[in-house]
Protein backbone atom coordinates (compact mmCIF):
# COMPACT_ATOMS: atom_id res chain seq x y z
CA UNK A 1 0.00 0.00 0.00
CA UNK A 2 1.30 3.52 -0.87
CA UNK A 3 -0.57 6.41 -0.84
CA UNK A 4 0.76 9.41 -3.75
CA UNK A 5 0.19 12.95 -3.34
CA UNK A 6 0.37 16.06 -5.77
CA UNK A 7 2.75 18.10 -4.39
CA UNK A 8 2.20 21.75 -5.54
CA UNK A 9 5.47 22.38 -4.59
CA UNK A 10 7.43 20.17 -6.58
CA UNK A 11 4.74 20.23 -9.13
CA UNK A 12 4.59 15.93 -9.19
CA UNK A 13 3.41 12.92 -7.79
CA UNK A 14 5.15 11.85 -4.81
CA UNK A 15 4.61 8.74 -2.47
CA UNK A 16 4.09 10.24 0.59
CA UNK A 17 6.16 8.69 3.91
CA UNK A 18 5.12 10.41 6.99
CA UNK A 19 7.94 12.02 9.32
CA UNK A 20 6.90 9.49 11.92
CA UNK A 21 5.75 6.11 11.52
CA UNK A 22 2.15 5.47 11.84
CA UNK A 23 0.94 9.60 12.45
CA UNK A 24 0.49 12.14 10.11
CA UNK A 25 0.21 15.95 10.80
CA UNK A 26 -1.81 18.00 8.28
CA UNK A 27 -2.43 21.82 8.58
CA UNK A 28 -4.92 23.37 6.80
CA UNK A 29 -5.46 27.09 6.23
CA UNK A 30 -8.82 28.20 7.79
CA UNK A 31 -10.79 30.72 7.06
CA UNK A 32 -10.96 34.68 8.05
CA UNK A 33 -13.93 35.13 9.57
CA UNK A 34 -14.81 38.33 8.17
CA UNK A 35 -17.97 37.28 6.19
CA UNK A 36 -19.99 34.49 5.68
CA UNK A 37 -19.08 31.75 4.04
CA UNK A 38 -19.76 30.44 0.62
CA UNK A 39 -19.67 27.08 -1.07
CA UNK A 40 -15.81 27.46 -1.85
CA UNK A 41 -15.25 27.41 1.84
CA UNK A 42 -17.27 24.35 2.20
CA UNK A 43 -15.53 22.87 -0.80
CA UNK A 44 -11.39 23.38 0.48
CA UNK A 45 -13.17 21.98 3.93
CA UNK A 46 -14.50 19.43 2.96
CA UNK A 47 -11.08 18.25 0.44
CA UNK A 48 -8.97 17.74 3.41
CA UNK A 49 -11.81 16.03 5.98
CA UNK A 50 -11.34 13.27 2.79
CA UNK A 51 -8.11 13.65 2.76
CA UNK A 52 -8.21 12.70 6.63
CA UNK A 53 -10.88 9.62 6.34
CA UNK A 54 -8.46 7.90 3.74
CA UNK A 55 -5.60 8.38 5.82
CA UNK A 56 -7.25 7.31 9.04
CA UNK A 57 -8.67 4.07 6.99
CA UNK A 58 -5.15 3.24 6.20
CA UNK A 59 -3.84 3.13 9.58
CA UNK A 60 -2.35 6.55 10.11
CA UNK A 61 -3.44 8.64 13.87
CA UNK A 62 -3.91 11.86 12.07
CA UNK A 63 -3.82 15.13 13.70
CA UNK A 64 -5.26 18.04 11.58
CA UNK A 65 -5.09 21.45 12.87
CA UNK A 66 -6.66 24.01 10.81
CA UNK A 67 -7.09 27.30 12.07
CA UNK A 68 -9.43 30.53 12.25
CA UNK A 69 -8.05 34.10 11.37
CA UNK A 70 -10.13 36.36 14.10
CA UNK A 71 -7.83 39.32 13.31
CA UNK A 72 -7.24 40.75 9.73
CA UNK A 73 -7.56 44.27 7.79
CA UNK A 74 -11.18 42.74 6.66
CA UNK A 75 -12.74 42.06 9.64
CA UNK A 76 -11.59 45.67 11.04
CA UNK A 77 -12.90 46.95 7.75
CA UNK A 78 -16.19 45.37 7.99
CA UNK A 79 -16.95 45.58 11.99
CA UNK A 80 -19.17 48.47 12.48
CA UNK A 81 -20.82 50.65 15.49
CA UNK A 82 -23.32 48.09 16.35
CA UNK A 83 -20.48 45.22 16.01
CA UNK A 84 -16.96 45.23 17.15
CA UNK A 85 -14.76 43.12 14.95
CA UNK A 86 -14.08 40.65 17.98
CA UNK A 87 -18.01 39.96 18.08
CA UNK A 88 -18.39 40.01 14.07
CA UNK A 89 -15.53 37.31 13.85
CA UNK A 90 -17.19 35.41 16.57
CA UNK A 91 -20.15 35.59 15.15
CA UNK A 92 -19.24 34.26 11.64
CA UNK A 93 -17.05 31.51 12.87
CA UNK A 94 -19.99 29.97 14.28
CA UNK A 95 -21.57 30.38 10.22
CA UNK A 96 -18.57 28.00 9.29
CA UNK A 97 -18.53 25.57 12.05
CA UNK A 98 -22.12 24.95 11.36
CA UNK A 99 -21.94 24.96 7.70
CA UNK A 100 -18.90 22.25 8.36
CA UNK A 101 -21.20 20.33 10.74
CA UNK A 102 -24.24 20.27 8.37
CA UNK A 103 -21.90 18.68 5.86
CA UNK A 104 -20.73 15.60 8.06
CA UNK A 105 -17.45 17.03 8.24
CA UNK A 106 -15.26 16.01 11.35
CA UNK A 107 -14.20 18.34 13.61
CA UNK A 108 -10.33 19.42 13.82
CA UNK A 109 -8.14 17.92 16.24
CA UNK A 110 -7.17 21.47 16.71
CA UNK A 111 -8.71 24.92 15.59
CA UNK A 112 -6.44 27.32 17.04
CA UNK A 113 -7.51 31.08 16.55
CA UNK A 114 -5.30 33.39 15.64
CA UNK A 115 -5.62 35.87 18.86
CA UNK A 116 -4.68 33.23 20.87
CA UNK A 117 -0.81 32.94 19.28
CA UNK A 118 0.02 36.01 19.34
CA UNK A 119 3.17 35.30 21.55
CA UNK A 120 4.46 32.88 19.74
CA UNK A 121 3.89 35.02 16.46
CA UNK A 122 5.81 37.67 18.35
CA UNK A 123 8.69 35.39 18.76
CA UNK A 124 8.85 34.25 15.41
CA UNK A 125 9.34 37.39 14.51
CA UNK A 126 11.76 38.37 16.88
CA UNK A 127 14.22 35.08 15.77
CA UNK A 128 13.65 36.66 11.71
CA UNK A 129 15.08 39.86 13.21
CA UNK A 130 17.76 38.75 14.91
CA UNK A 131 19.11 36.16 12.07
CA UNK A 132 18.75 39.42 9.51
CA UNK A 133 15.78 38.24 7.67
CA UNK A 134 13.35 40.99 9.24
CA UNK A 135 13.62 44.45 9.98
CA UNK A 136 11.29 46.86 11.56
CA UNK A 137 10.39 49.99 9.38
CA UNK A 138 12.36 53.12 10.06
CA UNK A 139 9.72 55.42 9.90
CA UNK A 140 9.10 54.29 14.07
CA UNK A 141 5.20 53.05 12.51
CA UNK A 142 5.49 50.12 14.55
CA UNK A 143 5.46 47.65 11.17
CA UNK A 144 7.95 44.78 11.01
CA UNK A 145 8.72 43.45 7.58
CA UNK A 146 10.08 40.79 5.81
CA UNK A 147 13.19 41.09 3.88
CA UNK A 148 12.41 39.50 0.85
CA UNK A 149 15.81 39.87 -0.40
CA UNK A 150 17.57 38.39 1.92
CA UNK A 151 16.27 35.23 1.68
CA UNK A 152 17.76 33.26 -1.87
CA UNK A 153 14.67 30.95 -1.82
CA UNK A 154 11.59 33.33 -2.09
CA UNK A 155 9.74 32.72 -4.95
CA UNK A 156 10.05 28.66 -4.46
CA UNK A 157 6.81 27.81 -4.17
CA UNK A 158 5.28 29.45 -7.23
CA UNK A 159 8.27 29.49 -9.17
CA UNK A 160 8.50 33.04 -8.94
CA UNK A 161 11.29 35.56 -9.60
CA UNK A 162 11.16 38.44 -6.86
CA UNK A 163 11.92 40.97 -9.17
CA UNK A 164 8.37 39.92 -11.46
CA UNK A 165 5.78 39.38 -8.15
CA UNK A 166 3.66 42.33 -7.38
CA UNK A 167 4.23 45.05 -4.85
CA UNK A 168 3.15 43.39 -1.54
CA UNK A 169 -0.06 45.25 -0.11
CA UNK A 170 -0.49 43.90 3.02
CA UNK A 171 1.06 47.11 4.95
CA UNK A 172 2.41 50.74 4.13
CA UNK A 173 5.18 50.78 1.61
CA UNK A 174 6.80 53.46 2.87
CA UNK A 175 8.90 51.90 5.45
CA UNK A 176 9.52 49.08 2.96
CA UNK A 177 12.91 47.91 1.66
CA UNK A 178 11.59 46.89 -1.55
CA UNK A 179 7.98 46.69 -2.69
CA UNK A 180 7.90 42.86 -2.57
CA UNK A 181 8.52 42.81 1.35
CA UNK A 182 5.39 41.48 3.23
CA UNK A 183 4.37 42.56 6.90
CA UNK A 184 4.96 40.37 9.90
CA UNK A 185 3.42 42.83 12.15
CA UNK A 186 1.00 45.93 11.86
CA UNK A 187 1.45 49.09 14.27
CA UNK A 188 -1.50 50.47 15.83
CA UNK A 189 -3.37 53.29 13.62
CA UNK A 190 -5.51 55.77 15.45
CA UNK A 191 -7.91 54.91 13.51
CA UNK A 192 -8.11 51.28 14.91
CA UNK A 193 -10.10 50.28 17.42
CA UNK A 194 -7.87 49.81 21.06
CA UNK A 195 -8.70 46.13 21.58
CA UNK A 196 -6.75 45.06 18.35
CA UNK A 197 -3.93 45.85 19.38
CA UNK A 198 -1.37 44.17 21.50
CA UNK A 199 1.88 45.13 23.40
CA UNK A 200 5.39 44.29 21.55
CA UNK A 201 8.47 45.04 21.40
CA UNK A 202 8.27 47.51 17.99
CA UNK A 203 4.67 48.96 19.57
CA UNK A 204 1.50 48.35 19.61
CA UNK A 205 -0.19 46.44 17.10
CA UNK A 206 -1.15 43.38 15.42
CA UNK A 207 0.49 40.33 13.74
CA UNK A 208 -0.02 40.14 9.70
CA UNK A 209 -1.41 37.51 8.19
CA UNK A 210 1.07 35.19 6.90
CA UNK A 211 2.76 35.08 10.04
CA UNK A 212 0.14 33.50 12.06
CA UNK A 213 -0.17 30.58 10.37
CA UNK A 214 3.56 29.54 10.44
CA UNK A 215 3.22 30.70 14.30
CA UNK A 216 0.35 28.38 14.79
CA UNK A 217 1.44 25.83 12.83
CA UNK A 218 4.51 25.10 14.94
CA UNK A 219 2.74 25.21 17.99
CA UNK A 220 0.51 22.95 17.30
CA UNK A 221 2.34 20.21 14.96
CA UNK A 222 6.25 21.19 15.85
CA UNK A 223 8.77 22.76 13.25
CA UNK A 224 8.17 20.41 10.94
CA UNK A 225 5.45 18.02 10.24
CA UNK A 226 3.90 16.26 7.08
CA UNK A 227 1.16 18.15 4.98
CA UNK A 228 -0.06 21.89 4.46
CA UNK A 229 -3.31 22.20 2.84
CA UNK A 230 -5.73 25.26 1.61
CA UNK A 231 -6.72 26.77 -1.68
CA UNK A 232 -5.30 27.03 -4.87
CA UNK A 233 -5.91 30.88 -4.08
CA UNK A 234 -3.51 30.83 -1.19
CA UNK A 235 -0.50 29.83 -3.13
CA UNK A 236 0.90 33.57 -3.24
CA UNK A 237 1.71 35.47 -1.48
CA UNK A 238 -0.14 33.51 1.59
CA UNK A 239 1.58 30.54 1.14
CA UNK A 240 4.86 31.78 -0.32
CA UNK A 241 5.15 33.67 2.64
CA UNK A 242 4.16 30.77 4.84
CA UNK A 243 7.70 29.26 3.51
CA UNK A 244 9.98 32.18 3.44
CA UNK A 245 9.36 33.15 7.02
CA UNK A 246 9.53 29.92 8.45
CA UNK A 247 12.19 28.69 6.60
CA UNK A 248 14.35 31.70 7.15
CA UNK A 249 13.83 31.15 10.76
CA UNK A 250 15.08 27.88 10.42
CA UNK A 251 12.14 25.56 10.43
CA UNK A 252 12.24 22.70 8.38
CA UNK A 253 7.98 23.79 7.96
CA UNK A 254 5.69 21.47 5.63
CA UNK A 255 6.78 18.27 3.90
CA UNK A 256 4.10 18.23 1.41
CA UNK A 257 1.96 21.11 0.29
CA UNK A 258 -1.37 20.16 -0.87
CA UNK A 259 -4.06 22.80 -2.73
CA UNK A 260 -7.35 22.18 -3.55
CA UNK A 261 -9.43 23.60 -6.67
CA UNK A 262 -12.03 26.52 -6.20
CA UNK A 263 -15.34 26.60 -7.04
CA UNK A 264 -16.81 28.09 -10.23
CA UNK A 265 -20.51 29.40 -11.07
CA UNK A 266 -21.93 29.11 -14.73
CA UNK A 267 -18.00 29.29 -15.84
CA UNK A 268 -16.90 32.35 -13.93
CA UNK A 269 -14.75 32.73 -10.62
CA UNK A 270 -17.04 33.65 -7.63
CA UNK A 271 -16.55 36.89 -6.60
CA UNK A 272 -18.35 39.32 -4.87
CA UNK A 273 -17.66 42.00 -7.58
CA UNK A 274 -19.64 39.69 -10.35
CA UNK A 275 -22.20 39.50 -7.75
CA UNK A 276 -22.35 35.34 -7.95
CA UNK A 277 -21.08 34.76 -4.85
CA UNK A 278 -23.04 31.33 -3.58
CA UNK A 279 -23.48 31.52 0.82
CA UNK A 280 -23.57 28.44 2.71
CA UNK A 281 -26.84 28.66 4.12
CA UNK A 282 -28.35 29.66 0.39
CA UNK A 283 -26.44 26.30 -0.94
CA UNK A 284 -27.90 24.04 1.98
CA UNK A 285 -31.03 24.98 1.44
CA UNK A 286 -31.55 23.89 -1.99
CA UNK A 287 -30.87 20.10 -0.88
CA UNK A 288 -29.94 17.97 2.13
CA UNK A 289 -26.57 18.02 3.25
CA UNK A 290 -25.90 14.61 2.44
CA UNK A 291 -26.59 15.69 -1.50
CA UNK A 292 -24.61 18.84 -0.91
CA UNK A 293 -21.54 16.70 0.42
CA UNK A 294 -22.19 14.47 -2.63
CA UNK A 295 -21.71 17.02 -4.51
CA UNK A 296 -18.99 19.39 -3.55
CA UNK A 297 -16.69 15.95 -2.94
CA UNK A 298 -17.38 14.26 -6.38
CA UNK A 299 -14.70 15.98 -8.60
CA UNK A 300 -10.93 15.43 -7.89
CA UNK A 301 -10.14 17.66 -5.33
CA UNK A 302 -7.59 19.48 -7.71
CA UNK A 303 -9.70 20.17 -9.97
CA UNK A 304 -12.23 23.65 -10.68
CA UNK A 305 -15.65 23.03 -9.62
CA UNK A 306 -18.00 24.69 -12.04
CA UNK A 307 -21.63 24.62 -10.50
CA UNK A 308 -24.68 25.28 -12.69
CA UNK A 309 -28.15 24.82 -12.32
CA UNK A 310 -29.58 21.28 -12.05
CA UNK A 311 -26.06 20.30 -10.61
CA UNK A 312 -27.45 19.49 -7.03
CA UNK A 313 -30.73 17.67 -8.65
CA UNK A 314 -27.39 15.28 -10.61
CA UNK A 315 -26.15 14.34 -7.41
CA UNK A 316 -29.14 13.88 -5.58
CA UNK A 317 -29.76 11.35 -8.67
CA UNK A 318 -26.54 9.84 -8.05
CA UNK A 319 -27.28 9.63 -4.12
CA UNK A 320 -30.60 8.32 -4.65
CA UNK A 321 -29.22 5.26 -6.67
CA UNK A 322 -26.83 4.42 -3.65
CA UNK A 323 -29.29 5.10 -0.92
CA UNK A 324 -32.17 3.22 -3.10
CA UNK A 325 -30.05 -0.02 -3.21
CA UNK A 326 -28.98 -0.42 0.19
CA UNK A 327 -32.37 0.11 1.67
CA UNK A 328 -33.94 -2.37 -1.05
CA UNK A 329 -30.67 -5.31 -0.11
CA UNK A 330 -31.48 -4.12 4.00
CA UNK A 331 -35.44 -5.25 3.14
CA UNK A 332 -34.54 -8.45 0.96
CA UNK A 333 -31.93 -10.09 3.04
CA UNK A 334 -34.00 -9.43 6.40
CA UNK A 335 -35.15 -12.02 8.23
CA UNK A 336 -32.48 -14.33 6.33
CA UNK A 337 -29.44 -16.04 6.59
CA UNK A 338 -27.60 -13.20 4.93
CA UNK A 339 -29.19 -10.73 7.31
CA UNK A 340 -26.06 -10.15 9.16
CA UNK A 341 -23.40 -10.98 6.28
CA UNK A 342 -21.56 -8.76 3.98
CA UNK A 343 -18.62 -7.67 5.33
CA UNK A 344 -17.74 -3.98 4.95
CA UNK A 345 -14.64 -4.45 2.88
CA UNK A 346 -13.41 -1.99 0.47
CA UNK A 347 -13.21 -3.45 -2.97
CA UNK A 348 -9.44 -3.30 -4.36
CA UNK A 349 -9.51 -0.87 -7.09
CA UNK A 350 -11.36 1.57 -4.87
CA UNK A 351 -8.70 1.44 -2.76
CA UNK A 352 -6.26 2.17 -5.63
CA UNK A 353 -8.13 5.04 -6.98
CA UNK A 354 -8.23 6.53 -3.35
CA UNK A 355 -4.57 5.82 -2.59
CA UNK A 356 -3.43 7.52 -6.04
CA UNK A 357 -4.04 10.84 -4.97
CA UNK A 358 -7.74 10.78 -3.48
CA UNK A 359 -8.76 9.95 -7.23
CA UNK A 360 -12.48 10.34 -6.14
CA UNK A 361 -13.67 10.33 -9.27
CA UNK A 362 -12.86 6.96 -10.62
CA UNK A 363 -13.47 5.97 -6.36
CA UNK A 364 -17.21 6.83 -7.11
CA UNK A 365 -16.92 4.74 -10.23
CA UNK A 366 -15.96 2.07 -8.96
CA UNK A 367 -19.03 2.68 -5.97
CA UNK A 368 -21.52 2.96 -8.75
CA UNK A 369 -20.53 -0.01 -11.12
CA UNK A 370 -21.24 -2.24 -7.47
CA UNK A 371 -24.64 -0.92 -6.83
CA UNK A 372 -25.25 -1.92 -10.30
CA UNK A 373 -24.10 -4.99 -9.80
CA UNK A 374 -25.71 -5.60 -6.34
CA UNK A 375 -29.41 -4.20 -8.28
CA UNK A 376 -28.43 -7.25 -10.29
CA UNK A 377 -27.72 -9.96 -7.71
CA UNK A 378 -31.13 -8.92 -6.17
CA UNK A 379 -33.11 -9.29 -9.46
CA UNK A 380 -31.64 -12.75 -9.35
CA UNK A 381 -32.25 -13.47 -5.89
CA UNK A 382 -28.48 -13.97 -5.46
CA UNK A 383 -28.82 -13.11 -1.84
CA UNK A 384 -25.30 -14.25 -0.92
CA UNK A 385 -24.22 -11.88 -3.39
CA UNK A 386 -26.48 -8.75 -2.83
CA UNK A 387 -25.19 -9.46 0.67
CA UNK A 388 -21.82 -9.14 -0.08
CA UNK A 389 -22.12 -6.41 -2.19
CA UNK A 390 -24.09 -4.22 0.23
CA UNK A 391 -20.69 -4.51 2.57
CA UNK A 392 -19.19 -3.05 -0.07
CA UNK A 393 -20.48 -0.28 -0.94
CA UNK A 394 -21.11 0.41 2.64
CA UNK A 395 -17.92 0.48 3.51
CA UNK A 396 -17.05 2.56 0.36
CA UNK A 397 -19.92 5.07 1.37
CA UNK A 398 -18.98 5.19 4.72
CA UNK A 399 -14.85 6.28 4.18
CA UNK A 400 -16.27 8.73 1.48
CA UNK A 401 -18.55 9.58 4.73
CA UNK A 402 -21.41 9.48 2.57
CA UNK A 403 -23.60 6.43 4.13
CA UNK A 404 -26.98 7.28 3.99
CA UNK A 405 -27.22 4.13 6.50
CA UNK A 406 -24.68 5.88 8.99
CA UNK A 407 -26.38 7.31 12.13
CA UNK A 408 -24.87 10.97 11.65
CA UNK A 409 -27.51 11.44 8.31
CA UNK A 410 -30.46 8.65 9.74
CA UNK A 411 -30.61 11.24 12.94
CA UNK A 412 -30.84 14.53 10.79
CA UNK A 413 -34.82 15.39 10.49
CA UNK A 414 -36.55 15.09 7.82
CA UNK A 415 -37.24 18.95 6.33
CA UNK A 416 -41.23 19.64 6.58
CA UNK A 417 -42.22 18.98 2.78
CA UNK A 418 -40.48 15.45 2.95
CA UNK A 419 -42.54 14.92 6.40
CA UNK A 420 -45.43 16.33 4.66
CA UNK A 421 -44.83 14.28 1.28
CA UNK A 422 -44.04 11.00 3.83
CA UNK A 423 -47.25 11.35 5.28
CA UNK A 424 -49.43 11.96 2.25
CA UNK A 425 -47.85 8.86 0.35
CA UNK A 426 -47.53 5.99 3.83
CA UNK A 427 -51.78 7.01 3.77
CA UNK A 428 -52.16 6.20 0.06
CA UNK A 429 -50.42 3.15 0.49
CA UNK A 430 -51.94 1.90 3.52
CA UNK A 431 -55.43 2.44 1.62
CA UNK A 432 -53.83 0.33 -1.24
CA UNK A 433 -53.42 -2.20 1.19
CA UNK A 434 -56.66 -1.77 2.88
CA UNK A 435 -58.36 -2.70 -1.13
CA UNK A 436 -55.97 -5.42 -1.54
CA UNK A 437 -57.32 -6.76 1.66
CA UNK A 438 -61.02 -6.42 0.70
CA UNK A 439 -59.87 -8.06 -3.01
CA UNK A 440 -60.69 -4.86 -4.72
CA UNK A 441 -57.94 -4.92 -6.86
CA UNK A 442 -59.19 -2.11 -8.79
CA UNK A 443 -58.72 0.70 -6.34
CA UNK A 444 -55.32 -0.64 -5.15
CA UNK A 445 -54.21 -0.91 -8.91
CA UNK A 446 -55.35 2.76 -9.65
CA UNK A 447 -53.67 4.16 -6.13
CA UNK A 448 -50.35 2.90 -7.49
CA UNK A 449 -50.77 4.33 -10.46
CA UNK A 450 -51.66 7.35 -9.22
CA UNK A 451 -48.64 7.29 -7.14
CA UNK A 452 -45.91 6.25 -10.41
CA UNK A 453 -47.81 9.72 -12.05
CA UNK A 454 -46.56 10.95 -9.60
CA UNK A 455 -42.40 10.11 -9.71
CA UNK A 456 -43.19 7.81 -6.65
CA UNK A 457 -42.66 4.08 -7.16
CA UNK A 458 -44.22 1.63 -5.07
CA UNK A 459 -42.42 -2.13 -3.96
CA UNK A 460 -44.13 -4.90 -3.07
CA UNK A 461 -41.73 -7.51 -0.83
CA UNK A 462 -42.19 -10.12 1.75
CA UNK A 463 -41.29 -7.87 3.79
CA UNK A 464 -43.75 -5.03 3.51
CA UNK A 465 -44.37 -2.30 1.16
CA UNK A 466 -41.91 0.07 0.65
CA UNK A 467 -41.40 3.16 -1.78
CA UNK A 468 -38.77 5.61 -3.25
CA UNK A 469 -39.17 8.54 -5.37
CA UNK A 470 -38.04 7.74 -8.49
CA UNK A 471 -34.69 10.03 -9.83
Amino acid sequence: MTIRLYDTKAQALQDFVPLVEGQVGIYVCGPTVQSSPHIGHLRSALVYDLWRRWLTYRGFTVTLVRNVTDIDDKILANASESEEWWALAYRTELEFTDGYRQLGILAPTYEPRATASVTEMQALIARLIDSGHAYPAADESGDVYFDTASWPAYGELTRQKPQNMEAATDADPRGKRAPQDFALWKGWKSTEPASAAWVSPWGAGRPGWHIECSAMSSRYLGPQFDIHGGGLDLRFPHHENEIAQSTAAGDAFANHWVHNGLVNVNGQKMSKSLGNSIFASEFLDQARPLVVRYYLGSAHYRSTIDYHDGALLEAEAALDRIETFLDRASRRLEDTRFAGSGAPVLPVDFSAAMDDDLAIPQALAVLHDRVRAGNAALDDEDLGTSAQIRGEVTAMTEVLGINPHSPEWRSRTLAPADRALASLVERLIEDRETARGARDFAAADRIRDELAAAGITVEDSPNGTHWTIEP
